[in-house]
């Protein structure tokens, strides 16, 4: 079995252990079937066919829009990452099919510009690669608006960036402000705004004499899960949405959430692409569509997000402020 195979078997069978954890009671979840389950009300699908997916027409002004080689092609190449819950992008049933609600953003806006998804996976580091070679035209995997990023990459925007503190069911800790965070161990994703957010912080406590605060990174989403449940990390920063659906899954808590750029400015999720090549225009114009025309909502809502919608797609709004130094 490859690495890769690996992995994925490790992420489904965290998945499937934390999702039985609902039938035994734990959390808020209400139960389900092997291929559902209802968690605060909501009921996810979890088979690969995604019978319910919401669909949308193909825009022809729109698609008329789109860099002639990807019409000629008539797949929208976009890559993205896997975790190991509910409801961004995880893996189905069968181990095999990416599915959650950023693989359906993906899918309603490919409709309305008459493209089918070639879906790619990757680490969060690996999806820039992707896009820098040209291997994908877009990266949509709650990818937020930073002003670094947008030297590089043009976005549009779907969602608003809320990120969460998650820690253990047994913590005795409370979160105030950053200093709460001085002399934790937190886990955070290499390369994302949540690090970048968590190491301006550290550095403001170490300055005024606090206990430093050390980050850990882990492989994958279910290493942070693994590390959380045995006591290795005092808690876990990472998507919002994951983290109120693992911790109703698991009883463990959710103590803080954030915009994703901190106290800065509200953070927004945007689909990105590389700069100037001619797409982020036509796929701004099909999120806008999908508002205006009421899929955006269904997408949302289906995956338990609607507190997440944008009322308009913005091309490269003001972003997480640059790094210093």
């Amino acid at each position: 079995m490859s690495l890769a195979s690996r992995r994925r078997r490790t992420n489904t069978l965290i998945a499937v252990t934390l999702l039985s954890l609902l039938v035994g009671g734990c959390g808020t979840g209400d139960g389900g079937t092997p291929e559902t389950r209802s968690v605060n009300g909501l009921t996810y699908d979890l088979t690969p066919d995604q019978a319910g997916r919401i669909h949308a027409a193909k825009v022809d002004a729109i698609a008329a829009q789109v860099p002639q080689a990807i019409r000629d092609r008539g797949t929208l190449v976009v890559t993205g990452t896997v975790g190991a819950t509910p409801p961004l992008g995880f893996y189905a049933t069968d181990d095999r099919t990416v599915i959650g609600s950023e693989v359906d953003v993906a899918v309603l806006i490919a409709d309305i510009l008459g493209l089918k998804v070639d879906r790619r996976n990757g680490d969060f580091a690996q999806n820039f690669v992707k896009i820098d070679s040209g291997e994908a035209d877009l990266f949509i995997s709650n990818a937020t608006v930073t002003e670094d990023r947008k030297e590089k990459y043009d976005f549009a925007t779907y969602r608003l960036d809320t990120i969460a503190l998650e820690v253990p069911k047994d913590a005795n800790w409370t979160y105030r402000d950053r200093k709460s965070l001085a002399g934790k161990k937190i886990g955070v994703t290499s390369g994302t705004n949540q690090e970048q957010l968590l190491v301006g912080w550290n550095d403001q406590n170490v300055a005024e004499g606090l206990p430093k605060l050390e980050l850990a990174y882990y492989q994958q989403t279910s290493d942070y899960y693994l590390a959380l449940s045995s006591g290795r990390l005092d808690g876990y920063v990472g998507p919002n949405p994951s983290a109120q659906y693992h911790a109703a899954t698991t009883g463990n808590k959710v103590l803080t959430t954030w915009s994703g750029a901190g106290d800065a400015l509200q953070a927004e999720i945007g689909v990105l692409t590389r700069k100037d090549n001619g797409l982020v225009g036509p796929v701004h114009q099909a999120i806008q569509y999908a508002i205006e025309h009421g899929t955006y909502k269904q997408v949302l809502d289906r995956w338990g997000l609607g507190g997440e919608a944008v009322t308009q797609s913005r091309i490269n709004p003001p972003g997480l402020p640059k790094k210093k130094g």
